[in-house]
């Protein structure tokens, strides 16, 4: 096989250089075999005159000889209108398509024979090289947009973290104090348990903000994808024990090892249960399904809540963006960063009034590990 692969390339090169030294102008190639037909021709009239007189045979043979020629500069005229024009316009359009111009179209596509068919051709596929070149544009335009987006975010978390962390700490410390000192009977109690859930509450903002603006990679090992699961629904299962909500797990216990950061996919899971839940408005269920595909371990997230609609969907992956009034728009932002770093992906199936599903492809096998193996 190695041997084939080394000589196949030299045979190629050989070829194309013997098709160098043999270029013949088509004209030539096209008018050879009329020719060649037309002295066959003569040279069998010149047989078939022979019982003729000198004068008369030298006239018919005159005469027979000029058809030919006639014949051969009609069929010349002919091949250089049918064909030689429209490929001089395709050797133009090609022209000016390899200065960058896509915006070109050849005008025999109206003819109706297999030159008019190559034209149609060339103009469908130049129309659909324009369409994946404004694609490709778009999506330009739209990593641009969501690197400057990262960009301003980076610079802000890295305020934010000195500015607000330090004296948040210094107020959870006093409102703890504050708190012990209370009197049993204090209707101030509540108070400072419902500060104490705001403060938690911005730890948690600039928690998800600094882990979005300085990503850290993944620490990449072989463990159970269920017992990392099964950890983020118990944590959030806490989060909902005044709530009528119920979070379900369905494990699948026969799944192998699957190569993941526990860490990260931990938070991955947690941050679309706190969605789920968020999206639920009175009692409801969020269920949350282990299982596994070809070569992918899938984690489903299926909540009862109010769904989303087709544009919302397009746009709850970009930083900030939240349909929630006390939304931060960083929690998916950071599901996908996790989720693509892994080498997997995710997928939203959603319906206003219908709940919304989420799930996550992880690969069992870490791309990088696949390339050395």
């Amino acid at each position: 096989m190695a041997a084939g692969s080394t000589t196949w390339p030299h045979k190629t090169r050989n070829e194309s250089r013997t098709a160098h030294r043999v270029r013949v102008n088509w004209q030539i190639k096209a008018i050879v075999p009329v020719v060649f037909v037309l002295l066959a021709g003569l040279l069998l009239f010149t047989i078939a005159t022979l019982s003729l007189n000198g004068p008369e045979r030298h006239f018919v043979l005159t005469v027979a000889a000029a058809g030919a020629v006639v014949i051969c500069g009609v069929s010349v005229g002919v091949l250089a209108y049918l064909i030689q024009r429209p490929m001089l316009e395709l050797q133009e359009k090609m022209s000016v398509i390899s200065r960058g111009d896509l915006d070109v179209a050849v005008s025999f596509s109206r003819r109706n024979d297999e030159i008019g068919d190559l034209g149609r051709n060339f103009n469908h596929m130049m129309r659909q090289l324009r369409e994946s070149r404004m694609e490709i544009e778009k999506m330009h335009r739209t990593q641009m947009s969501r690197a400057e987006h990262l960009a301003t975010l980076g610079e802000l978390a890295t305020g934010l973290a000195h500015e607000i962390r330090n004296p948040l700490a210094g107020i959870a410390g006093v409102i703890e104090i504050i708190g012990r000192d209370l009197p049993e009977s204090s209707p101030a109690r509540a108070m400072v348990k419902d500060v104490r859930l705001e403060i938690n509450q911005i730890n948690r903002i600039l928690t998800d903000l600094l882990e979005t603006a300085r990503p850290h990679p993944p620490q990449m090992m072989r463990s159970n994808l269920n017992t990392t699961v099964e950890h983020a629904v118990m944590l959030a299962r806490q989060q909902v024990l005044s709530k009528p909500i119920r979070i379900e797990l369905q494990q699948a216990p026969g799944l192998a090892e699957v190569e993941h950061d526990s860490d990260q996919i931990h938070q991955v899971v947690l941050n679309l249960l706190l969605n789920a839940v968020q999206a639920i408005e009175g009692p409801g269920t969020v269920t949350v399904t282990v299982g596994g595909r070809d070569d992918c371990a899938t984690i489903t997230v299926f909540d009862s809540g109010r769904g989303m609609t087709p544009q919302q969907i397009a746009q709850i992956f970009r930083p900030f963006f939240t349909t929630r009034a006390n939304g931060t728009g960083l929690g998916l932002p950071l599901v996908r960063r996790i989720v693509d770093e892994h080498h997997g992906r995710i997928a939203v199936t959603s319906e206003p009034g219908k709940g919304s599903i989420f799930e996550v492809e992880i690969p069992f096998i870490h791309a990088a590990e696949q390339v050395e193996a």
